[in-house]
C-alpha cells in the first residue's frame, strides 16, 4: 500500500511538470485591417487575423473573430493585409553574401532588410549561386539567428563550355567569383543536376548557350529529364526568342526573362506557351535598368518590346510569376509594378504572381500564398490599399514570416 502511494505521487509530480513545462501560445491579432485573403475575391474589410505559434487559426469580420484576452494586439485600422509576397527569381552572388556561414548576423540581417523584407518579400527562389554559401545563409535564417525570407534555390547555373564570365566582369558586377559547371554532354548534365539535388537544391537552373559558346548537343534535355525525375522545376535563361521556343518544346518550366533585345515573340512561341502552360518571370525592369545609359527613346522602345512579350505570354495561357533577377538588377521592385502594369495587368493578376501563382506553381499552396485557417502566417502589411494606387505595393509597413514581424517600417520621420 505504502508503495503504491510513493509510485502514485511520483506520477503525479511528473504529470504536474510536464504540463507545467508546456509553454503558453503566442498568440498575435491583427486588428481592423482590410484582407485580402486571396487575389481573386473581395476584400475582407474591418478584418482579424489570428496567429496561433505562426499558423493563422482564424480570419474573418472583427465581429465574427474572439479576439482572446491573452493575444498581442497590432492594431491596423486603414492599413491592408496579404499573404506573404514572393520574388521568384533572385541572385544571393553579390560578393555582400560571401562567408555566409561566418559573416555578422547583424550585417546579414541588414543586407537581407536591404534586399527582400522591406519590400514584403517573404519568400525568394535563388536561381544561380554558390550552394554551399547559399545553404550557409539559409540555415542561419532557418535556425532563427537572424531574420530573413525563406529561401529556395537552384544552386549552381549550368553553363555552355568557354560561356563563364571573365573575372574582370565578375568583379565589375561586383559578384562572387564562384565557377559554375560547364557541361560537356548529356551524362555529364544528368549528373550534375543528381548531385546539385542530392545537396538540397529545389530547383535546376539552366543557361542557354551562345553563339560563341553554345551548349552541347543533348545538354538541355538530359539535365531537364533528370529534374523531372526527382519532381524539380527546370528554371531556363534565354538569350533570344529562339531559345525560349526551345525551353518551352524541351519542357522547361520556367523562363527566366523575356527576350526584348530580339524583337517580337513569334506564333510558334505562343502556340507552346498554350500547350505548355509553362511560366515566366518577366523581369521587365531589368531591361529599363541595363538601359538607363542609352538614350530615353531606346529605352522605351526595349521596355515597349518587352512588355509586349508578356501582353502575349498571358493571352497565350502562361503563368506569370512575379521576379526581378534582384542581385544583378536593382532591389527596388516598384519599377516592375509599374511595368506589368503597363503590360494590362490588373492589381489581382500582379497579387496573384506574388502570392498564389508561385505557390501552386512550386507546390507549396497547402501552407502558403493566400490567408486561410492552417496556412503558415507569411504576411504583409502595406500602409494603404494597392488595389487603387500601385504605388501602395510600395508602402509596407510589416513583413511577418511565420507570425514573427521580420521587418518593421520606420517611423516617417526617419
Amino acid at each position: 500500500m505504502r508503495l503504491s502511494i510513493i509510485v502514485l505521487a511520483v506520477a503525479a509530480t511528473f504529470f504536474a511538470a510536464a504540463g507545467a513545462a508546456k509553454p503558453a501560445p503566442d498568440i498575435l491579432a491583427l486588428k481592423d485591417a482590410t484582407i485580402y485573403v486571396n487575389p481573386t475575391i473581395p476584400p475582407i474589410h474591418n478584418g482579424v487575423i489570428l496567429i496561433t505559434d505562426g499558423v493563422i487559426t482564424a480570419v474573418g469580420k472583427k465581429n465574427a473573430v474572439a479576439v482572446p484576452r491573452n493575444a498581442r494586439t497590432l492594431e491596423l485600422k486603414g492599413f491592408v493585409v496579404t499573404a506573404g509576397l514572393w520574388n521568384s527569381h533572385v541572385h544571393f552572388f553579390e560578393r555582400k553574401w560571401a562567408g555566409a556561414e561566418s559573416a555578422p548576423a547583424e550585417e546579414l540581417n541588414q543586407q537581407l532588410t536591404d534586399m527582400f523584407t522591406r519590400f514584403g518579400f517573404t519568400s525568394v527562389f535563388d536561381v544561380t549561386s554558390d550552394w554551399q554559401n547559399t545553404k550557409s545563409l539559409r540555415d542561419r535564417i532557418e535556425s532563427g539567428e537572424i531574420d530573413g525570407p525563406h529561401i529556395r534555390s537552384t544552386g549552381a547555373g549550368l553553363v555552355a563550355p568557354g560561356a563563364l564570365p571573365s573575372d574582370q566582369i565578375l568583379n565589375m558586377m561586383g559578384l562572387m567569383k564562384a565557377p559554375l559547371p560547364e557541361v560537356t554532354g548529356p551524362e555529364h548534365a544528368t549528373n550534375i543536376v543528381t548531385q546539385s539535388i542530392d545537396d538540397g537544391a529545389e530547383g535546376v537552373k539552366l543557361f542557354a548557350g551562345r553563339s560563341d559558346a553554345p551548349m552541347p548537343d543533348g545538354v538541355i534535355d538530359a539535365a531537364i529529364a533528370e529534374a523531372h525525375r526527382r519532381g524539380k522545376p527546370v528554371f531556363l535563361h534565354p538569350n533570344n526568342g529562339d531559345d525560349v521556343l526551345f525551353a518551352l518544346n524541351a519542357g522547361a518550366d520556367v523562363i527566366g526573362h523575356t527576350t526584348p533585345h530580339s524583337g517580337n515573340w513569334n506564333d510558334a512561341i505562343f502556340a507552346a506557351i498554350t500547350e505548355k502552360r509553362p511560366a515566366l518571370t518577366p523581369t521587365l525592369s531589368l531591361w529599363t535598368y541595363y538601359a538607363r545609359h542609352d538614350r530615353e527613346s531606346t529605352g522605351a522602345k526595349i521596355a515597349a518590346t518587352a512588355t509586349k512579350q508578356l501582353r502575349g505570354w498571358i493571352a497565350a495561357g502562361g503563368v506569370v510569376l512575379f521576379g526581378t533577377d534582384s542581385g544583378a538588377n536593382q532591389y527596388d521592385p516598384m519599377n516592375e509594378y509599374r511595368l506589368m502594369m503597363e503590360a494590362g495587368m490588373s492589381f489581382p493578376e500582379i497579387l496573384a504572381s506574388l502570392t498564389s501563382a508561385p505557390t501552386e506553381f512550386f507546390g507549396e499552396s497547402d501552407r502558403l500564398g493566400v490567408i486561410e485557417v492552417g496556412r503558415d502566417a507569411d504576411l504583409v502589411v502595406f500602409g494603404s490599399d494597392p488595389a487603387q494606387q500601385i504605388n501602395a505595393l510600395g508602402d509596407i509597413r510589416y513583413t511577418l514570416r511565420s507570425g514573427k514581424i521580420i521587418y518593421t517600417a520606420p517611423p516617417p520621420h526617419q
